[in-house]
């Protein structure tokens, strides 16, 4: 999210020309997601983005799932209505969109070969991405946060899909924050009850849309992974009959890549049946390391130290390793500059991830603490991201 491009387009390109006007929208978007990410994500308005390139490097992280997204569209707003349409809240999604999207991933990969070539790569297969490793270089994956991103028609988006598996993008999340005709979600702003939130902003009685099927059907084609994060129970449903169509041999893996086991009543988090669909495809659910979700069903005020953390996330890896009778189904999806503050006390940023392993590892030992930290994660890019 706070990848963006750093200067306003010279005048000239501003006024004579249409990609001149599209950055200038760029620049102003991003500089209101910046403005947001200092109130409700960063640690305090100075501190910084929580995930950084140095921060990264910091906490021993070796492969980071990097996220592209587009919330300013999601929620139907452009900063100038002379260049794009506002659609209300709910409006079906636009062809336009998926140009924003590319070009976000065209400005990340530019970005690092600027700055960081020497010690980042972004990887577009599984070998790329173990050539990194074998360098001791940090390998960024591209992923996406938002079906509505992928297009308008069946076809754009079948072709939307293929564009971005060509790229190298490891997963789609399907359903996010807000309903646009691609699944419907589950309530998800940590601040707002489920009630509220589905009182404010109601959606339709299903679960996968016309548009959500075209993407399923074309991730299991192009062998991009399906994240189920966010989707309401509806479209989870609706997703596992729909694999079981088109995979009777449940050889496509499906993910959770940011969520936590529904211990209280948050209907974000998955519950046991939702485990139990997950492990049947060999997939792997992501913890989330927001307090607001991991706390939920457990404690009633925030965690205040990196042991009472800790403890949370351990009971959620050991009830999600009750049900699948293994810890081949857990690991750490994070979400760190996904606007979940307050973060879980101790990690509040990636530099403070190495503590993290180091835990794992008293408790559980080597073998299994590399399972949850990262094994699980690389044996499904091994076993289905796109060559």
């Amino acid at each position: 999210m706070h990848v963006a491009p750093r200067r306003l387009p010279g005048f000239m390109r501003l006024v004579s020309s249409k990609d001149g006007r599209t950055e200038l929208v760029d620049y102003l978007d991003a500089r209101v997601i910046g403005l947001a990410g200092r109130v409700w994500n960063h640690e305090s308005f100075s501190a910084g983005p929580r995930v950084t390139v140095e921060r990264m490097v910091e906490g021993g992280v070796g492969v980071a799932l990097s996220v592209l997204g587009s919330p300013l569209l999601e929620i139907g707003h452009r900063l100038t209505r002379w260049y794009r349409r506002r659609p209300p809240y709910g409006g079906p999604p636009d062809d336009s969109y998926f140009a924003v999207l590319i070009r976000q991933l065209e400005l990340v990969e530019r970005r690092i070969a600027e700055q960081h070539h020497d010690r980042v790569i972004v990887a577009r297969s599984y070998g790329e991405l173990e050539a990194g490793m074998a360098q001791g270089r940090l390998v960024l994956v591209h992923c996406v946060e938002g079906g509505f991103n992928l297009g308008a028609s069946p076809a754009t988006v079948d072709l939307a899909v293929t564009e971005l598996a060509c790229r190298g993008v490891a997963y789609i999340t399907l359903a996010h924050l807000f309903w646009r005709h691609i699944a419907t979600n589950t309530p998800a702003v940590p601040f707002l009850s489920d009630d509220l939130y589905e009182r404010l902003f109601p959606q339709p009685a299903l679960g996968l849309s016309e548009l959500g099927r075209a993407a399923v059907r074309a991730m299991v084609r192009e062998g991009v992974l399906i994240d189920i994060t966010h989707m309401s129970q509806r479209a989870v449903n609706d997703t596992f009959v729909l694999l079981e169509e088109l995979d009777p041999g449940r050889s496509v893996p499906v993910i959770a890549s940011h969520t936590a086991y529904r211990f209280g009543s948050r209907a974000y988090n998955l519950d046991r049946s939702t485990v139990e669909q997950i492990t049947a495809r060999t997939g792997v659910i992501g913890l989330i390391l927001s307090d607001h979700f991991i706390s939920n069903g457990l404690r009633t005020d925030w965690t205040r130290s990196f042991d009472e953390s800790f403890s949370l996330l351990c009971a959620h890896i050991d009830r999600i390793r009750e049900i699948t009778g293994s810890h081949r189904h857990v690991a750490i999806g994070s979400d760190l500059d996904g606007f979940i503050k307050p973060t879980l006390a101790g990690l509040e940023h990636s530099g403070l991830l190495s503590r993290l392993d180091e835990a794992l590892t008293g408790r559980y030992g080597d073998e299994t603490a590399s399972l949850i930290a990262h094994e699980n994660a690389l044996r499904l890019l091994r076993r289905h991201w796109r060559a």
